[in-house]
């Protein structure tokens, strides 16, 4: 974290430079380190910390992960004896509690901070107001909620791993205008343009599994990785019930990132072996389904799982309830044909007034191509 750049001078803001303007600056500021790390954190959240002293930047620094230091650690040891009387901007709660690592909170008073700013509470039970608190009782003023949307959006998938104790599920595909994943004969590259599949890398390097079907492996050969957007890849996940999987794979090749297959008991032991031989890591599952795998991965300490699978498997995951977002790329093109396979397969919806629906959508253009985002109704 030392080679974290030391202002001289604040930036110069060009415009609205009110007290509430510039707290929302250095807030955004946070939230900017913080996304360093992304993908690299979970179980953790991703955090940022600014510390300024007369308007001038003596310490900066974000959470790299599991076990290191958090984010006011290393701002509070760059900044040194300046941060004595200097207002500290973190994007989450400082944390009370020893876990691996000691309370941020001693380390912010030890430190003389004089005002911390905060873009959100911690919804870990274990701090949860208390950081606050303890940061009052030893006289430093606290300010809640500067930034508090794009705090909360940052870390979505860690509110919903401490909230709902399971990952954060995103479900991504890219579709034809008439609705098509594939041609009639199965061919599926590319439906969308190079601006979407480099977003989709990015995408992938921000969560920490990728989920895709024994069908996709086959069919696909996929690499699942970040392509270079990020020195971070995914857990690449196959679920495939009987391991009918080919011999030689992209996603065998463990030295690029780790693979699992979660599988049924009734799997052929000479196929999990072969696998095994290759570096695959192989689970048996007491039943193959979408939950129970999402079980499995917070238990690893996942928090944002994304799934890039075909219709079949897509429709059992938001049947049991593990899909949050959608990532829907459409591009335009026609492929038509009734044989030509859509993004989600039968859900047991029969008229309109049954079907899910999504909320908080937005769009935005990636050369020609669309992408929607949007949060799955929960019911």
């Amino acid at each position: 974290m030392t080679d974290l750049p030391i202002f001289s001078h604040a930036p110069d803001f060009a415009q609205d430079r009110s007290p509430q303007a510039d707290q929302a600056r250095w807030m955004r500021r946070c939230l900017e380190l913080a996304r360093r790390a992304a993908g690299q954190t979970a179980p953790n959240p991703m955090v940022g910390c600014v510390v300024l002293n007369q308007g001038l930047v003596v310490g900066e620094g974000f959470h790299p992960g599991a076990g290191h230091p958090h984010a006011e650690v290393f701002a509070l040891a760059q900044a040194g004896d300046r941060a004595r009387d200097s207002t500290l901007f973190v994007n989450l709660e400082p944390c009370n509690h020893t876990g691996r690592t000691p309370p941020c909170t001693e380390a912010v008073i030890k430190a003389g901070v004089r005002r911390v700013v905060v873009g959100m509470v911690d919804p870990d039970p274990r701090v949860s107001g208390t950081g606050i608190q303890r940061l009052q009782q030893a006289g430093i003023e606290v300010e809640v909620g500067v930034e508090a949307a794009a705090c909360q959006r940052l870390n979505e998938a860690f509110i919903q791993r401490v909230t709902r104790q399971r990952p954060l599920g995103l479900l991504k595909y890219a579709m034809t205008l008439d609705g098509k994943i594939a041609a009639t004969g199965g061919h599926s590259a590319w439906v969308t343009g190079p601006m979407a599949r480099a977003a989709v890398h990015q995408l992938r390097s921000t969560c920490d599994a990728v989920v895709v079907g024994g069908n996709t492996v086959r069919r696909d050969n996929p690499q699942l990785t970040s392509h270079g957007q990020s020195a971070h890849n995914p857990l690449r996940v196959v679920m495939s019930r009987e391991l009918e999987l080919p011999a030689q794979a992209h996603l065998w090749s463990v030295e690029v990132a780790p693979t699992v297959v979660f599988t049924a008991t009734a799997a052929d032991p000479a196929r999990q072996e072969r696998l095994v031989a290759q570096g695959v890591e192989v689970v048996t599952l007491p039943a193959l389904n979408p939950r129970l795998v999402t079980e499995a991965l917070y238990q690893r300490g996942c928090a944002a799982v994304l799934w890039e699978c075909g219709g079949r498997l897509s429709a059992q995951a938001i049947a049991d309830g593990v899909i949050d977002k959608l990532w829907a790329f459409v591009a335009p093109k026609l492929v038509g044909g009734d044989a030509a396979p859509g993004p989600v397969g039968d859900l047991g919806i029969r008229h309109m007034g049954q079907a899910l629906t999504l909320e908080r959508t937005t769009w935005r253009t990636l050369g020609d191509d669309l992408l929607l985002e949007a949060y799955l109704v929960q019911n």
